[in-house]
This record gives C-alpha cells, structure tokens and sequence, in this order.
C-alpha cells in the first residue's frame, strides 16, 4: 500500500495550499517530503516515486530536492538524530572535535544507527547559532550550545537513558500542521507587517 493512498484529505489540504497548476503541484513536494519523514522517519525510494507522481515529476527531482536539504533523510535515523553545525564558526570554535568525539564515542557513522536504535550522526551547515559554537541539534527539537566535552558526556548519558535534556535554545524557526513557517515565538512568518514603514517615493508612502 502507498503511503497516500488512505490520506487523500491530507494530500487535498497540502494542494490546496499552492496554485492549481503543473507547478503549484510540484511546490506541493517538500511538505509531502516532511509528512512522510515525520511519520517513518526517513524517505525512502518507493515513497519519492510516490511523491513525484503526485507532483507531476520525476523520483530524480525529488531525490534532488532532498539532497539540497540536510534535514530529508533517505536512510533511518536513531530515535536520537545528532546534528553537529560544521561551517567555519563552528570549526574554528571546536564543531571537530566535538564531532570526533560523537563518532568515536557512539561508535557509529554517517547514514548509520547505534545497535541499540537511540544514536544516529549528521554533519549539517550552518544552523544560525554562529555565537555559541560548537552547537549541535537533537532531532528537529532545540539547539544545544558551547557544547564541549563534559557537556557533551552529560547530554549522551541522558539520552542513553531516554532522558533528553532541555535545549538552551529553541529552534529559530519551525514548520506548522499547516506547512507555513513559525517564529520560536509563536508568530507566522510573514505574518505581520507593524512597525514597518513605507519608502519615500513607494506607493502610499510620502513624496
């Protein structure tokens, strides 16, 4: 059975939310992407075939779309997915080090997952967190900062016992049921347009 098949006011919602044509469908891809990752946890072959018919294009697309973005996984990840900001901030501020520790502490590799299920590594870009490196993520959840390695060792023994810690900070900005972006605060992005002011010259501005 697809994954669509029983979810059709799912996929009329996602639609009704783009333009009714070849390409308001294809806009259509990524939070299908993201309702099949939420639910299995990763996309796989099949469902990208899947989400290309739906769209009108081809699984190459989809799996190009996918490759753009570090958050679409195409192979499992633990129940714990440990994502390590490696841009040149974080470098310069110890990411590798905080990186080699994961790996070789966990024992485990990129596109791999721990024996017991819990861990699983990533190497991300830059999660807007520049000024409290080195930083990493736990799953989509908050960011975890000035992580060195006695942080770290805590972190990893909480999580070993199913136990996450607080992030020290939420994520800047996260995706709705209803596939629009949100502020940390709670605001729509977008959403709002107080305390701005028109150029001089712009329409309904001053002269």
């Amino acid at each position: 059975m697809t994954y669509f098949e029983n979810r059709q006011p799912l996929v009329a919602d996602i639609f009704s939310r783009y333009p009714d044509s070849p390409q308001g469908r294809r806009s259509a891809l990524m939070p299908l992407l993201r309702e099949v990752q939420d639910a299995e946890g990763f996309v796989s072959e099949s469902r990208m075939a899947e989400i290309a018919a739906l769209c009108g294009t081809t699984a190459t697309e989809v799996r190009s779309v996918m490759s753009f973005y570090s958050t679409y996984h195409t192979v499992p990840t633990g129940r714990y997915h440990l994502q390590v900001c490696s841009t040149l901030m974080c470098a310069l501020a110890g990411s590798d080090e905080l990186w080699d520790h994961l790996v070789e502490t966990l024992d485990v590799q990129p596109g791999e997952v721990s024996p017991d299920g819990r861990f699983s590594v990533q190497k991300v870009e830059c999660l807007g967190s520049c000024g409290t490196a080195p930083m990493m993520q736990i799953n989509d959840d908050g960011y975890y900062e000035n992580v060195g390695p006695g942080k770290c060792a805590r972190i990893l023994e909480s999580l070993r016992n199913d136990l996450q810690p607080l992030p020290d900070n939420p994520v800047p900005v996260t995706v709705g049921a209803d596939g629009r972006q949100v502020l940390a605060s709670g605001q729509a992005v977008g959403s709002s347009v107080t305390g701005l002011h028109r150029l001089p010259g712009q329409a309904g501005g001053d002269a």
